[in-house]
This record gives C-alpha cells, structure tokens and sequence, in this order.
C-alpha cells in the first residue's frame, strides 16, 4: 500500500496529490446539497429582482417584464460569481478557518450567501444609475 503524499500549508495537511478528481459518480450528499443551495441563490436573486419591477407591470397591464441587456449581465455575472465560489470558497475557508478544512460546505454556504447579499447592493445601485434590469414591453396580440 503506497502512501499519498501530502501538500504542507504551514503544519496543516490540506489535500492529498494524488487524489483522484470527483466526477458525477463521485458527487457526495454535502456536494449535492451545496449544488442545491445555488440553485436557491440563483431564483432567489431572479425573484427579489424582479419583484423590484412587479409595479411597473400591474399598472399597465398587457405588456410584460422583458429583461434588458444589464439584466442578462448582472446574472451571468452572479451565476458567474456563484461558480467560482464553488470552487474558490472550499480553499479560501480552509486559509481563514483552518478547522473547517475538510468540509467544503460551509465555506461554500457562506459564499453563495454572501453573493445574494452582494447582487442585491449591486441590484440597488444600478437602479440609482438608472439602468433597469427589466422593461416593459408590448405583447404583440394579433387582431
């Protein structure tokens, strides 16, 4: 039986050199809910936005929220951020809390929630530069 060797950050072991990379097959439960959990972000970011724009639909009814080209920006950059957090946040909780170095799940918990937190201040201040992220438009009904 061959030993792993160990990468040393200081005296704490993080991860073995040889480990073999997870595939689908390989996808814990603690992988599975993490995965989840950026699901929930990801709605939970769309549905707080867009209820930002309810009113502007109620009061002229027959038009529909349509999503502007910011607004596609603004969540391709948090789905963005929410997968980088995916794999950044594991390594950057085990540097700050080096007892949580084996369970990858809060580090990542913390991260994705701290996205939500950071699109709605970024949400706000676009709304302060005047820059929708939905508009309404015209359906087009055929008469």
């Amino acid at each position: 039986m061959s030993a792993k060797r160990w990468p040393i950050l200081g005296r704490r072991r993080l991860l073995p050199i040889n480990e073999k990379r997870e595939t689908l097959e390989d996808m814990t439960l603690l992988d599975l809910s993490s995965a989840i959990t950026v699901l929930f972000i990801i709605g939970m970011i769309w549905l707080r936005t867009r209820m930002q724009y309810v009113g502007l639909a109620r009061s002229e009814p027959g038009r529909k929220l349509r999503l502007e080209k910011a607004g596609r920006l603004y969540f391709g950059s948090a789905i963005a951020l929410l997968a980088l957090g995916w794999f950044a946040a594991p390594p950057v909780g085990a540097a700050l809390w080096p007892v949580n170095a084996a369970n990858p799940v809060i580090p990542r918990v913390i991260w994705f929630l701290l996205c939500y937190y950071v699109f709605i201040v970024v949400h706000r201040v676009l709304k302060g530069r005047g820059i929708a992220v939905f508009k309404l438009r015209e359906d087009s009904v055929p008469s």
